[in-house]
């Protein structure tokens, strides 16, 4: 299989066209990080119950054939105005709820699920079938008050960085926890935050901004 131009970069991956083959992509992983065959297993495994994850062909420990997905993020569709903020934190919602709603891999826990832990605007494509998520690399087995955690802390962290998304973030944050708040428990909320700050793709500034996240996710929990 021989790789076509670059179509796509992200903090660890790019993805490529495969050559003669409109359907598929390669994501490959930079520098040897993450393992592709572990979450192509996890993709599959949640697509097996339904859940909107890109189909894969093939992996290896760096790399994944996937299905080419059309359509734009919806970060870009937010940039575009085709979706709002409103309603796109209402979609991230209902993919963390449809999620949760998939029984963990091998555990007979009810409380234990499948776990996103990465789910935000620029890993949600909005193709003609719907959204799909997209970069399971951080996909684990968990309760799921520690994926509403992390999904607000991400969002959190942009909400208070002042930048040009801030406003935007934290919009999206006030819809994704509306009517949601219960889900986002003491215990992941820590622990996304501790998580989040050991991530080797965070800035130092970044994790600066961590506290002020948390305490905005807090003040609008109550």
């Amino acid at each position: 299989m021989r790789t076509g131009r670059l179509i796509g970069s992200g903090r660890s991956a790019d993805v490529f066209e495969v050559e003669g083959e409109r359907g598929w992509v390669v994501r490959r992983d930079r520098d040897g990080w993450g393992d592709a065959s572990a979450e192509a297993a996890v993709m599959e495994y949640v697509r097996g119950h339904g859940y909107p994850a890109p189909a894969v062909r093939a992996a290896s420990r760096t790399e994944m054939v996937m299905e080419r997905l059309s359509g734009p993020t919806m970060l870009a569709a937010f940039e575009t105005g085709e979706i709002g903020a409103r309603e796109g934190g209402g979609v991230l919602a209902g993919l963390l709820r449809a999620l949760h709603a998939v029984p963990g891999r091998g555990s007979g826990d009810a409380g234990v699920r499948v776990l996103h832990l990465d789910l935000h605007p620029d890993n949600v494509m909005l193709t003609p079938d719907g959204p799909k998520v997209i970069d399971w690399s951080n996909a684990e087995d968990g309760p799921p008050g520690l994926d509403w955690g992390m999904s607000a802390v991400i969002l959190a962290q942009v909400a208070v960085g002042g930048e040009v998304y801030a406003e935007l973030a934290r919009e999206t944050l006030v819809a994704m926890l509306d009517g949601n708040a219960d889900r986002v428990t003491e215990e992941g909320l820590a622990e996304a935050r501790v998580r989040r700050a050991a991530n080797p793709t965070m800035s130092a500034h970044e994790v600066q901004l961590l506290g002020d996240a948390e305490e905005l996710i807090r003040a609008l929990l109550h």
